[in-house]
């Protein structure tokens, strides 16, 4: 009786599933010799599938019975029974519902009836000529063996999701057949750069920025390993960055470069620049406030993003340290899928300094590794540079060997571009004080710590025309409140914005007086980034005033521990222009805090991938996503939930896409008592509908209630 792997297809053809697995299993070889696995990646895609060589299965896709039985493992206990190495049965049988912890997957291969299934699967496998079991991956450590499943079994999710999309949708299979030449997008860079520059006036600012680019030019042809790019706020990095990378790429055979920052908002303004300099048909932005088009909907190119996405298939990749992180650490198929394409990759983390202390244990173990064997060049980009290095950090396990500068003395830049002059005033300050020194500019910015301290400084301040940026503002807000602050300083019109850290890593913003609460130290130095950022002021004309407020929070954790530690090196009069002096702040931070919290890195060792999954989140709040009407009168919102409550030719899943841009998160904890007041509405599980306030300048406000509890 002949075997199929799908069901019929538009055009009646039902999916051989010998072809299934032998295509499978090319797929995955391909996918797994990026990090020296080619053949394991072979064997895993035969016998991920032969659970379906079973009549119940075969009757099932023929429509004769309504579901058909667990076939994935089957594969795995069929793995198992022809000697093949055990690390193949997890990773077959994780092939639909996620990587399973072993003893989960033991139950299941003990599970009653199994035997004769395995024995037809067996009999499958032999027929379609399969190979001599091959030895096991050479792995020091439980935590490299248990990295190392999750990219194999990244290639297998994906080769397996390839072949069944050729099967269905030879369509978008053809779409995806798009090549890139990484040495062409170097030149592309460069002609673009040389356009930049032409004619422009050579001030002290674009000497340096042209002088750090062809820095990092230069310092591309190094081996491949783990590089800094340490420049000043203002120098010029995501331009630089993207030379090194892409040269690097070029002359190292890698095959793409992958840009992960740690805010949506920067992450837009990053990708746009990529595009203009490469093109579109190459930078895919990667992050949960993009929306792709359905099929059949949009350009080619739009339609091309939506598959590329699912698989990082591209030869820039701009997405999130949440995105990326998440996934390394994920259990899941759809999440995983793109694992594999990291192999031989340059990867750069932008404002690396953002990477949550609490889970620097399991994320440096992961980052070594991908440098170690999966040929992962890294780059470590930021003002202000964290001790990561285990010889900087004892105490952490951090990153090992030759770490490489790509811009000789960085420190030359940082006195060079010194824009700023700092002034710590000695007593603590009143939120009406603070309110007063800005008035007496006519832009002045003010950054906080916590969104209860915005709404007071904002009261303090009592400007018709002033204007805020939290999270207390859904995503589209927040750019426009950008737009309208970028619109009054070019215009020289009065400006004075009172903010949380959403301002501060990358956001393109430039005010001659910055008042930061005090903070930790890199994000003090990150907001007087947007302090005379052109250097069109001399640096005791910009002012940057770290100031403690009289009465106000700080969020706890590491951003507490941060504080001290910052309080205590600005009172020894330490030199914020001097980069080393970040070196000295972290390794503080880091003895403070615990770098593994959660225990990631031993539920790792124990394989216990849902587990990990579930306790590694670089945003750690249990928070739910709340639609807000923005902006007042005819809101795209109301269109959306129309569509999400009584579905028409838009699917709920790209509705919710759409929705993003309106989305504040609260508290879930809060949900019980806003039901009672009747403030939300649920939508669908998971989503819910704000029904209370919203205010122009505020955003998401309710009547009585301490807005700090209210709003992540």
């Amino acid at each position: 009786m002949p075997m199929y792997a799908h069901s019929e297809n538009a055009s009646g053809d039902r999916h051989p599933l010998e072809r299934h697995l032998q295509e499978t299993a090319r797929l995955g070889e391909r996918f797994a010799a990026a990090f020296g696995a080619g053949e394991l990646g072979r064997v895993a895609g035969l016998l991920h599938d032969l659970g379906k060589a079973d009549p119940e299965f075969q009757a099932y896709l023929a429509g004769q019975n309504p579901r058909g039985p667990e076939h994935s493992g089957v594969g795995a206990a069929a793995a198992l029974g022809r000697g093949y190495w055990e690390g193949l049965a997890l990773v077959v049988a994780g092939h639909h519902g996620g990587l399973p912890a072993p003893e989960t997957l033991k139950e299941r291969l003990h599970r009653p009836g199994l035997e004769p299934r395995v024995a037809r699967a067996v009999a499958f496998l032999n027929r379609v000529s399969p190979p001599a079991p091959p030895p096991p991956p050479s792995l020091s450590t439980p935590l490299e063996l248990e990295l190392f499943l999750r990219f194999l079994f990244s290639a297998l999710v994906d080769a397996d999701f390839l072949d069944t999309e050729r099967h269905f949708h030879p369509d978008r299979t053809e779409l995806r057949l798009r090549e890139w030449d990484i040495s062409a997008l170097c030149r592309r860079l460069e002609e673009d750069q040389t356009r930049r520059f032409a004619g422009c006036d050579l001030t002290p600012v674009n000497r340096a920025r042209q002088e750090i680019y062809r820095a990092c030019w230069e310092a591309a042809a190094g081996p491949q390993g783990i590089y800094r790019l340490t420049v000043p706020t203002g120098g010029g990095k995501t331009r630089s960055g993207l030379a090194f990378a892409l040269r690097h790429a070029a002359l190292w055979g890698k095959s793409r470069v992958i840009v992960a920052l740690p805010y949506t908002s920067i992450i837009d303004q990053t990708a746009q620049v990529y595009r203009e300099i490469l093109g579109d048909d190459v930078v895919l932005e990667h992050h949960s406030a993009v929306t792709w088009e359905e099929d059949g909907d949009g350009d080619e190119w739009g339609r091309w993003r939506r598959l590329a996405a699912e698989n990082w298939d591209a030869a820039v990749i701009v997405t999130t340290t949440v995105q990326l992180f998440e996934s390394l650490l994920g259990h899941r198929p759809g999440v995983c899928r793109k694992l594999h394409h990291l192999a031989n990759s340059v990867l750069i983390l932008d404002e690396v300094q953002t990477l949550p202390p609490e889970l620097l244990g399991p994320i440096l173990d992961v980052l070594k590794q991908l440098v170690e064997r999966y040929r992962v060049t890294l780059v470590l980009s930021t003002a202000t540079q964290p001790a990561l290095t285990a010889a900087s950090s004892p105490y952490l396990c951090g990153l090992k060997g030759e770490i490489r500068e790509m811009v000789p003395d960085p420190g030359r830049y940082f006195r060079e571009l010194k824009r700023v002059s700092y002034d710590l005033p000695p007593d603590p300050w009143p939120w009406e004080r603070a309110a007063a020194v800005m008035l007496q500019a006519p832009h002045s910015l003010a950054i906080v710590n916590t969104k209860a301290d915005a709404l007071a400084l904002l009261t303090a301040l009592g400007e018709a025309e002033a204007l805020h940026l939290s999270t207390r503002l859904c995503p589209a807000h927040r750019r426009e409140v950008l737009r309208e602050i970028r619109a009054r300083l070019a215009a020289g019109r009065p400006c004075r914005v009172v903010a949380t850290q959403v301002v501060e890593a990358g956001v393109d913003l430039d005010f001659p007086l910055v008042l930061r609460a005090l903070g930790p130290l890199d994000r003090i130095v990150q907001a007087a980034g947007r302090c005379n950022r052109e250097g069109r002021l001399s640096p005791e004309e910009a002012r940057v005033i770290i100031f403690r407020p009289a009465t106000g929070g700080t969020p706890p954790g590491a951003y507490r521990t941060g504080t001290e530690v910052a309080a205590a090196l600005l009172r020894t009069g330490a030199d914020l222009h001097d980069p080393q002096l970040y070196d000295l702040y972290f390794r503080q931070l880091y003895r403070g805090v615990n770098l593994d919290k959660n225990n990631i890195n031993s539920l790792r060792s124990a394989l216990r991938y849902p587990e990990v999954a579930a306790r590694f989140r670089l945003i750690e709040e249990d928070t739910v996503p709340m639609v807000v009407r923005w902006p007042r009168g005819h809101s795209p919102v109301d269109e959306l939930l129309a569509a999400l409550r009584a579905p028409t030719s838009l699917s709920p899943r790209l509705a919710y896409r759409r929705l993003h841009p309106y989305l504040v998160t609260v508290r879930r904890r809060l949900l019980p008592e806003y039901q009672r007041q009747g403030l939300v509405q649920e939508v669908f599980p998971g989503l819910w509908e704000w029904q209370g306030g919203y205010d122009e300048v505020l955003g998401l406000t309710e009547t009585g209630r301490d807005p700090e509890d209210l709003v992540i």
